[in-house]
C-alpha cells in the first residue's frame, strides 16, 4: 500500500505516542505530547543514599555524548571509579570548593584506588561526601575522615523556557538561552530532596490510551485508502 503524506503523518503520531509509553518508564523523563504530562507528586521515596531530587524548576548539570553540559531532572547517581555519574553513566558537575569553576566531581583518587571510600551520600545542600577509613601501619588503629568531594550544582532557565524533549535523559539549554547556576540551599534555590528518586514526568495510563488512539486513527486512514483503491479500480474496470 502507498503511504500519502496524511498517512505518513499518522505513522509519525504513533511513533511520537510510543515514545512517549517509553518515556513513562523513565526518572525525570518528560513527555514530548503535553496531553500526557502528570500532576503530582514527582519523586518517591529510595534507600539509595546518593539518589536526590532536584527542587522543582531546576536541573542536575550533567555532561552528553560529546561532552557538551546537558541538564537532567534525573538525580539517581553513583559513584564508579570515584566519580560520580548520573543514571547513564554520564559525569555530574559542580564545584571542589566555594568560588570554583564548574568541574567533574571526583573523590581522591588513592582513595578510590585503595577503595577507601565509604558510606558515600549526598546532603540536601549538594554535599557529596564520604568516610575515609584508614589503618595506621604502626598501631593498627582505625580511623575515619569525614570527605567531602564537592557540592552538587543546579541550573535553572527562566520561567517558560521549553526544553529539547527528543533525548529522554537529558536536554541541551535552548539556542542562546543561558541558565542560572546556583546551588542547593542557597539564596533562590532549595534545599534537594535526598533519598528520593524522580519518577517520569509521563502519565502511562493516558500514553496508552493516547497510542491505541493514534493506531485506531491510521487503521481508519489505511481503510479509507483500501476503500479508495477499490473503487478506482471498479471504476476502471468499466471504462473498460
Amino acid at each position: 500500500m502507498f503511504l500519502n503524506s496524511t498517512m505518513s503523518a499518522a505513522l509519525d503520531r504513533i511513533a511520537e505516542r510510543a515514545t512517549d509509553v517509553r518515556r513513562a518508564f523513565t526518572p525525570g523523563a518528560v513527555p514530548r505530547r503535553d496531553d500526557v504530562a502528570t500532576a503530582g507528586p514527582s519523586s518517591g521515596f529510595t534507600l539509595d543514599p546518593l539518589s536526590v531530587a532536584a527542587p522543582d524548576g531546576t536541573y542536575f548539570i550533567v555532561s552528553d555524548s560529546r561532552g557538551h553540559l546537558a541538564y537532567t531532572r534525573d538525580g539517581a547517581f553513583a559513584l564508579r571509579g570515584g566519580r560520580l555519574v548520573a543514571a547513564d553513566g554520564v559525569p555530574v558537575f559542580g564545584i571542589r570548593a566555594p568560588g570554583a569553576e564548574l568541574t567533574e566531581l571526583r573523590a581522591d583518587p588513592v582513595d578510590a584506588a585503595l577503595n577507601r571510600i565509604d558510606q558515600p551520600r549526598i546532603e540536601p545542600d549538594g554535599s557529596l561526601l564520604y568516610q575515609r577509613n584508614t589503618i595506621d601501619p604502626r598501631s593498627g588503629a582505625r580511623k575515619t575522615q569525614r570527605v567531602i568531594i564537592g557540592r552538587i550544582a543546579l541550573a535553572r532557565f527562566p520561567a517558560g523556557t521549553r526544553l529539547d524533549r527528543s533525548d529522554p535523559n537529558r536536554s541541551p539549554a535552548p539556542p542562546g538561552e543561558t541558565p542560572q547556576v546556583g546551588f542547593a540551599g542557597d539564596v533562590g534555590f532549595a534545599p534537594l530532596a535526598t533519598m528520593q528518586r524522580e519518577r517520569s514526568r509521563v502519565n502511562l495510563n493516558e500514553s496508552l490510551a493516547r497510542l491505541d488512539d493514534a493506531y485506531l486513527a491510521f487503521d481508519a486512514l489505511a481503510a479509507a485508502e483500501a476503500a479508495k483503491g477499490h473503487l478506482g479500480k471498479t471504476v476502471m474496470d468499466l471504462l473498460k
